[in-house]
C-alpha cells in the first residue's frame, strides 16, 4: 500500500517568522488530525546538526565548501528522517528545504544555478514537497526581527545586499514552481500572516495536495 503522508516546507529569510508560521502549521495538522513530525534544515539528525554548527558559527567557510556542507546535512536528513517517516505513513514538516539552497548558495553567494540543480537532483531526486509556504518579507524588517530577537549567527551577519539577493532568488524559485510554492506576504502582522497560511493550507487540502 502507498504512504499517503504528505511533506510540507517552510521557507524565508532571517526575520520572516518561520516560528509563528510553524505554530500555525501544527495547529492545523492537529486540527486534521494527522501524524506528523517537525524538523529542520540544516540539520534535523544527528550528523545533520553537527553540520549545522559548522555552518552557522564557523567564522569562515568558502562558498563551495558551505554548498557542500548543506548537502551532506540534507543528504543525511533524507536518509534518516525525512523517507524514512513518509514511508511510514507520517507527515513530514521541515522549517527549510531545499529551495533555501537555491536562495543563499545560489543567489544569496553566487554559485551557479545549474550547480544548484545538478546536487538537488543527485541529493533530492523525487522527493519534493507537496506544498512549499514561502514567508516573503522585505529584507530590512527582516533583519530587524531577527536583531531584536537573539545574537546573530555567521549568516545573519552578512549585509543587506545578500539578503536582497536571497529574495530574489526564492522569488526565482517560486516562479518556476508556482503549483508547489505558495508566497506569504510576512511583512503584516501576525493575524494577517497566520489567516494566509491557514488559507494555503486549507485550499491545498481541497485541491488533494494534501
Amino acid at each position: 500500500m502507498m504512504s499517503t503522508a504528505k511533506f510540507i516546507t517552510l521557507e524565508g529569510s532571517e526575520g520572516a517568522g518561520k516560528t509563528t508560521a510553524l505554530n500555525v502549521i501544527k495547529a492545523t495538522l492537529d486540527c486534521w488530525g494527522v501524524t506528523y513530525v517537525i524538523t529542520r534544515e540544516p540539520g534535523g539528525e544527528k550528523n545533520a546538526e553537527a553540520i549545522r554548527e559548522l555552518l552557522l558559527h564557523s567564522e569562515h567557510l568558502e562558498s563551495t565548501t558551505e554548498l557542500l556542507l548543506m548537502f551532506a546535512a540534507r543528504n543525511e536528513h533524507l536518509e534518516k528522517v525525512i523517507r524514512p517517516n513518509l514511508a511510514q505513513d507520517i507527515w513530514v514538516v521541515s522549517d527549510r528545504f531545499v529551495d533555501a539552497s537555491f536562495a543563499y548558495q545560489g543567489t544569496g553567494r553566487g554559485i551557479a544555478w545549474s550547480t544548484l540543480e545538478y546536487f538537488e537532483n543527485m541529493v533530492v531526486g523525487d522527493t519534493q514537497p507537496d506544498l512549499t509556504l514561502y514567508l516573503d518579507v522585505d529584507p530590512e524588517v527582516g533583519l530587524k526581527r531577527a536583531a531584536d530577537r537573539s545574537e546573530k549567527d555567521r549568516i545573519e551577519k552578512e549585509n543587506l545586499v545578500f539578503f536582497e539577493n536571497i529574495r530574489q532568488g526564492y522569488l526565482k524559485r517560486l516562479k518556476q514552481f508556482p503549483q508547489r510554492i505558495k508566497k506569504i506576504n510576512a511583512n503584516r502582522d501576525i493575524a494577517a500572516v497566520t489567516q494566509q497560511i491557514i488559507h494555503e493550507l486549507e485550499k491545498a487540502r481541497e485541491q488533494r495536495v494534501l
